[in-house]
C-alpha cells in the first residue's frame, strides 16, 4: 500500500454484506484490480473480527469502517482491541470531539507499538453522504455541508488523525484547510451512468480524483454489476487515465 502522498489515487472496494461467503468470493474476484477491501458495519456486525483475518489472509489492504462514535474511554478501547486486526484505514467520527480524536490516535499507536505493528491510519468521518442541507438543519447544523466539514476536518488535523471521510464535493476545501499530508478518502463515486441510490453528494472518479481525493470508496457500481472484474477494471482505468 502506498503512503498518503502517493499520486496514484486508490481504489477500495466496499463489500457491505453480512455473508463471510459472498464477501469472500467478491474480494478474490477483485484481487487485482482494486488496491484494497473496505469491511463495515455490516460485515462486522456478522462476522466480527475473525471474518475480518479471514478477508485480512487474501492479502489487500482492509479499510474497517467501523465509525466509532463514544465517549473517549471507551473509543480508546475499541481501538486497543481494533489494531491487533491490523487494518490499513479504520474510521471513527469526528463529531466525538477533539479528546475523543486524540484518546483514540493515542491508543492506536500504543496499541501498535506493544504488538510490534503498523498503526491503522485513523479517518475522522465527518458529514454523511446521505445528508444534505435540509437534514443537517433538522440536526440543528448551522451552514452547508461543506462549512462542517471543513471545521470537523480542522478538528480531526489538531486531534492528530490522519484524514477524513468526506463527499467528494468538500474535497478541495478540506485539501486548502488540512493541507497535503491528509488523508481525504471519498464515498459518494458513481460512474458516469450509475445512479445515486441512497447517497446524496456523488461525483464520477475522474472529478474526484481531479478534486485531489487520496482514495475512492466504490461499492454497488462495482458488487452490484453484472462482471464485477470487469465494472472495477473500467472505474480503474478511469481513474488512471484522470
Amino acid at each position: 500500500m502506498t503512503d498518503a502522498t502517493h499520486k496514484r489515487t486508490q481504489i477500495f472496494c466496499a463489500l457491505d454484506n453480512p455473508n463471510l461467503d459472498v464477501v469472500q468470493t467478491l474480494a478474490q474476484t477483485l484481487r487485482g484490480e482494486v488496491d484494497g477491501l473496505k469491511l463495515g458495519l455490516e460485515f462486522f456486525s456478522a462476522q466480527g473480527p475473525n471474518g475480518i483475518r479471514t478477508i485480512a489472509a487474501l492479502g489487500m489492504p482492509i479499510f474497517l469502517d467501523v465509525k466509532l462514535h463514544d465517549i473517549p474511554n471507551t473509543v480508546a478501547g475499541a481501538i486497543r482491541s481494533l489494531v491487533p486486526l491490523a487494518p490499513y484505514y479504520l474510521t471513527l467520527h469526528a463529531s466525538g470531539g477533539e479528546e475523543m480524536l486524540r484518546a483514540a490516535r493515542d491508543a492506536a499507536h500504543e496499541a501498535a507499538a506493544r504488538l510490534a505493528v503498523i498503526p491503522p491510519r485513523l479517518l475522522a468521518v465527518t458529514v454523511l453522504t446521505s445528508l444534505d442541507e435540509s437534514d443537517m438543519a433538522a440536526q440543528g447544523v448551522s451552514g452547508t455541508a461543506g462549512d462542517q466539514v471543513v471545521r470537523l476536518a480542522e478538528l480531526a488535523r489538531r486531534a492528530g488523525i490522519d484524514g477524513i471521510v468526506s463527499s467528494p464535493h468538500e474535497i478541495a476545501a478540506a485539501r486548502a484547510a488540512c493541507g497535503k499530508s491528509f488523508d481525504i478518502v471519498v464515498p459518494g463515486i458513481r460512474p458516469t451512468s450509475g445512479i445515486t441510490q441512497d447517497q446524496k453528494r456523488v461525483m464520477t472518479p475522474s472529478k474526484a480524483v481531479h478534486a485531489g481525493a487520496n482514495a475512492l470508496v466504490i461499492g454497488r457500481p462495482i458488487t452490484g454489476a453484472n462482471n464485477p472484474t470487469q465494472a472495477a477494471a473500467a472505474i480503474r482505468a478511469e481513474v488512471d487515465a484522470a
